[in-house]
């Protein structure tokens, strides 16, 4: 089975939520999931973050949709980590 297992990703957002919301409202989309948020660029309206990912079996769409929801976009998928796992047959 083909799992990913860490995400980096460049999202444009605006200010609010905070980062502490913004990284929050990603870690529950996934049990166990590692979230990482780091500024890269501010200006008046909106930060460019970098936010890793890490986690058993993360779900793109699902974190693209929680950034959208909360008012922010994904410009870019910088790296990506995955595995294919035996299936045990």
């Amino acid at each position: 089975m083909v799992r990913v297992k860490r995400l980096v990703l460049d999202v444009l957002k605006p200010h609010r939520p905070d980062g502490l919301v913004f990284s929050k409202a990603i870690a529950e989309q996934g049990e166990g999931w590692h979230v990482v948020y780091a500024v890269e660029e501010v200006d008046e309206k909106t930060e460019s973050v970098t936010v890793i990912i890490e986690g058993e079996d993360i779900q793109f769409e699902r974190i693209a949709g929680t950034i959208e929801e909360i008012g922010g976009s994904v410009h870019s998928i910088d790296e990506v980590e995955v595995v294919n796992e035996p299936t045990g047959h």
